[in-house]
């Protein structure tokens, strides 16, 4: 992994099973319910569920500063710890919480390279269905900077007008067309589909191997620069609800090094539900 721009923010699947008895290090899966963490997860792991952990359960917004603090705060995690994340979904959720992570000022937190898939599907690693027993701490976040990573409806909309940049869509093309505004059996939907008009669609899908893990970095540079989506470029990637943008702005920031990534969480099903908004099919 040393190819990457930023290699400290992964961790393969043996650094974490030689850690996991490192006090230091807080490990947690992060799913989009704790359905599959209820079923066996990595001993020592805490189970985050995207739905209702990770967002806001009454307005549509990501944690306040607050509610970051008082998760990390019940997961016994302090803000010196080596806070690993990892999930289903070739690590989607994990990725969404990477980045409110980041824009809530946790120095080190990383990836583990792969997720449940290569753990548990790939290399039949040991789980466990034991919930671990933590120590409540006091975490408090020491800098929050939603600026630098979170772009909001307004913002896309000036960077879209005045051309400033690169907007990748990260959905599938039959999304990114209009054919469907969802993956079959998914709730999150919008009024209109298509996308964005510029955007380049970049399926999240195309980082990744067969086994979970991220693609070389040479395969990254040439999947995403072949697009038009250069480092010299500002940069703001979207989804439907934010989550497979957040993993193409871990890969796009961290992996590659491009030095202005944000991530629209809104993403299409705000997008595509308001009213006067320009959209392509």
């Amino acid at each position: 992994m040393a190819e990457y721009a930023n290699p400290d923010v992964l961790v393969s699947t043996d650094w974490v099973a030689q850690h996991l008895d490192d006090p230091n290090v807080k490990l947690v899966e992060v799913d989009v319910d704790t359905e599959a963490y209820d079923q066996g997860h990595i001993k020592g792991a805490v189970g985050w569920n995207w739905t209702t952990q990770l967002n806001d359960i009454v307005q549509r917004d990501i944690l306040s500063q607050a509610d970051f603090e008082k998760l990390l705060s019940e997961s016994g995690i302090k803000a010196e710890d080596t806070l690993i994340l990892y999930g289903d979904n070739n690590n989607w959720f994990a990725a969404f919480a990477f980045w409110q992570a980041k824009l809530n000022g946790h120095k080190d937190v990383r990836l583990m390279n792969g997720g449940r898939k290569k753990w548990i599907e790939v290399e039949n690693r040991e789980t466990t269905t034991d919930k671990p027993s933590v120590a409540a701490t006091s975490y408090k976040v020491s800098q929050r900077d939603e600026a630098a990573v979170r772009s909001l409806q307004p913002d896309v909309r000036k960077f879209m007008d005045q051309n400033a940049g690169s907007l990748v869509d990260v959905r599938s093309p039959a999304e990114f067309t209009g054919e469907i505004i969802a993956p079959p059996g998914l709730l999150e939907t919008a009024q209109r589909g298509g996308h964005i008009p510029g955007a380049a669609n970049i399926p999240w899908s195309k980082a990744v191997n067969d086994d979970g893990t991220f693609k070389s970095a040479a395969e990254l540079a040439a999947l995403y620069g072949g697009a038009g989506v250069t480092k010299d470029k500002p940069t703001i990637a979207y989804c439907r609800i934010g989550e497979r943008s957040s993993h193409t702005w871990f890969v796009l920031k961290y992996l590659l090094g491009y030095p202005e990534v944000r991530n629209y969480d809104g993403s299409w099903t705000e997008w595509g539900s308001m009213v006067g908004q320009p959209i392509e099919k």
